[in-house]
């Protein structure tokens, strides 16, 4: 069925599906690699407390609960990832509501070649050439709006996108460099036959390396270069909006409309992933961003002069 789709995807937006649904198998392998982390975290403790010796299941025990934490970052991970390829959908459904607009005008133009070949003289090519200056007014707005959307969504994606990378990273190395003290809890002087090693006296400092781990993880503050925006806010149908045109904004401030990573809430709770919720994040196609791809065209979009002319000739504006 998935290929299927691609098949019937327009043109315009087939490569960005592509991506799209292998980022969909990459964060399903984040997934699946979380919770099989978290099955082998548990199955060391198991196997510690299997063995008999008393600091060997103490430390495995306390390396499982870390070990199992540093699996739920590929989890908050892959949540993160959903959140920047929802972004990316939003590109594509306009990839993909661009694309008649670009059929409409190429058939035209086809039209009008064809019957300019074979009747050059019907009255005709008069209707086709203003039925073209209409497609290319609208398609015009189109492409205005796919530019727009584009540059804007995606710079979001990819804040989201990295950002996630840069904290999964670093919050797995506060973890691992804990769960190294723990290790090094174990003594490992060799023995004789019929002696035994002393008892395990390193269970407090264990305890301790969780309490500095869970400090570690609950002062960690993302350092971060801002993802800066012209974009401000667009209008309607992805127009630039009035007065905020140029305007520098960062994703995530104050005076930005998208959030950066630290904003989001996958990274303030453990919430489940909905491969069908949040990430599902759309655009409207043709009429409610501007045009209908195929009827009248609003303005505001950058035309010559010359061009406004015959649009007001056509009839168009």
């Amino acid at each position: 069925m998935a290929s299927l789709r691609g098949i019937q995807q327009p043109e315009l937006s087939k490569k960005l599906y592509k991506l799209i649904k292998t980022e969909n198998h990459a964060i399903s392998a984040y997934e699946t690699a979380g919770r099989e982390r978290i099955a082998i975290a548990q199955q060391l403790s198991e196997w510690g407390e299997a063995t008999g010796d008393d600091a060997v299941s103490e430390v495995s025990d306390k390396l499982g609960v870390l070990m199992a934490e540093i699996a739920e970052q590929e989890d908050l991970f892959a949540q993160a990832l959903e959140d920047s390829r929802g972004v990316l959908k939003q590109i594509r459904n306009t990839e993909s509501s661009v694309q008649p607009s670009r059929d409409h005008k190429a058939k035209v133009s086809d039209e009008i070649a064809k019957l300019k070949y074979k009747e050059p003289q019907s009255t005709k090519i008069v209707q086709l050439e203003q039925e073209l200056v209409r497609a290319e007014a609208q398609n015009l707005v189109a492409e205005a709006q796919l530019t727009n959307i584009t540059r804007q969504k995606f710079k979001e994606a990819y804040d989201i996108h990295f950002a996630a990378t840069i904290e999964r990273a670093e919050k797995q190395i506060l973890l691992a460099k804990q769960a190294r003290r723990i290790v090094n809890l174990l003594d490992d002087t060799p023995i004789v036959p019929g002696d035994a090693h002393p008892m395990f006296e390193g269970a407090e400092a264990a305890r301790q390396v969780l309490n500095d781990a869970e400090d570690d993880l609950r002062n960690w503050q993302p350092n971060l270069e801002s993802i800066h925006s012209s974009s401000g806010s667009l209008g309607v149908g992805a127009m630039p909006g009035g007065g905020l045109t140029g305007n520098s904004t960062t994703y995530g401030s104050e005076g930005g409309q998208d959030s950066t990573l630290q904003e989001h809430p996958a990274y303030r709770e453990k919430a489940p992933r909905s491969r069908s919720g949040s990430g599902e994040r759309r655009v409207a196609s043709g009429s409610s961003m501007g045009t209908n791809l195929g009827g009248e065209v609003q303005p505001p979009y950058p035309v010559t002069e010359a061009e406004r002319r015959e649009m007001e000739h056509a009839g168009v504006i």
